[in-house]
């Protein structure tokens, strides 16, 4: 039994609209109607988002800084902001807090519980193996949001398999209105909707999706589409380049951040995620519960959400052709592209809830811990 008000904080170092920070905001929400107070510990000085988000739903974020590599000014000014507010529990989100969290639950004698979302890139350098070797020793739980992501941390890292447990990640079921985005971009009763979500960034692979819609354009589909990528990020100027000259600029937008994603995803017929890695992204987890049909790059922990031939189709990351391919066979199979939508919103209510995800977190809060003898 959890003790009544007891303060969960929830620390991550980025603040822009990203799955990880919604992944935070969500969580805030979902532990709040359970009892909690939560207490959001954010980067200071960057865009100032997700402080803004969390305040607009009535919570009291909190601050810190790192003013240097290795910054035990910042473990004192954690130590003091924890204690102030009568934490009980932190949950550390992705490298930065991962580490620093556990400094600082250690000097307080506090329960640590770590999430690493899947940024690939995390463990390249020596030192940060190093760091997060440490901080996963001396917490007491890090968790992965996917299988292939807690491989990639076991095998980069080298710990024994129980040290990282995988908890899929969960979402509130989105409910959306379709018919504003839809008057908005000026969809035809007879257009089929691609929609796309994401940091305009390398990585998230649009501009493999935009030359995917070319090749369509080269070979006369005669599907009428239109896509919608939702973000916003240092790709829209190779982006919005390609597009010139096109004859694609008048299907395809790039609105922007845009905070009415569930409208966005009600009115698409079609997700498209053509990343080159990812973790367990929201996005696909919100178009599956909207009924998309997902098109996606067979990599990462997508393929534990998405089952190919199923839910949607998957191709391998980077390959426009492949891409090209599956997009046109569900623009042209009406009947198999909403048989696939239909599969995927049953099963992310069946997997995906937040509801789920919330009480294996909540377990691990309150797990018995021979390092505080509970």
């Amino acid at each position: 039994m959890k003790p009544e008000g007891t303060v969960v904080a929830l620390m991550l170092e980025s603040d822009g609209p990203g799955g990880a920070e919604v992944f935070l905001l969500q969580s805030a929400e979902e532990l709040r109607t359970r009892g909690y107070e939560v207490c959001p510990v954010l980067p200071e000085g960057k865009t100032g988002w997700l402080a803004e988000q969390f305040r607009n739903r009535g919570f009291d974020p909190e601050s810190f800084r790192i003013d240097r590599a290795i910054d035990w000014g910042c473990v004192k000014r954690l130590v003091a902001t924890l204690r102030h507010r009568k934490v009980e529990i932190v949950h550390s989100h992705e490298f930065d807090m991962a580490v620093y969290g556990a400094a600082a639950t250690r000097l307080l004698r506090k329960r640590h519980v770590i999430t690493m979302h899947g940024n690939q890139t995390m463990t390249e350098a020596f030192r940060r193996r190093l760091a997060l070797r440490w901080a996963f020793g001396v917490s007491e739980a890090t968790v992965a949001v996917s299988e292939e992501t807690r491989r990639h941390l076991l095998s980069s890292i080298g710990l024994p398999e129980r040290r990282v447990l995988t908890i899929p990640n969960g979402i509130p079921e989105p409910r959306g209105n379709p018919e504003p985005p839809r008057e908005e971009f000026g969809v035809a009763a007879d257009e089929v909707v691609l929609f796309a979500a994401g940091t305009l960034s390398e990585r998230k692979g649009h501009i493999v999706l935009l030359r995917a819609l070319e090749q369509l354009r080269d070979q006369e589909c005669r599907v009428p589409w239109r896509l919608i990528i939702a973000g916003e990020g240092p790709e829209r100027p190779k982006l919005e380049a390609f597009l010139e000259g096109s004859g694609l600029e008048d299907r395809v937008h790039l609105p922007g951040y845009r905070s009415d994603v569930p409208n966005l995803q009600a009115a698409a017929d079609i997700l498209v995620m053509p990343s080159l890695w990812e973790g367990l992204p929201l996005a696909i987890l919100e178009g599956m519960y909207a009924g998309n049909a997902i098109i996606a790059s067979q990599t990462s922990g997508i393929p534990e959400a998405v089952r190919h031939g199923i839910d949607g189709i998957l191709t391998p990351p980077g390959d426009e052709v492949a891409l090209a391919g599956a997009i046109r066979m569900l623009l042209e199979d009406r009947s198999r592209r909403r048989g696939m939508g239909d599969a995927a919103a049953a099963r992310a209510r069946e997997l995906f809830s937040i509801e789920r995800m919330m009480d294996d977190y909540e377990a691990l809060y309150f797990a018995r811990s021979a390092r505080f003898g509970a």
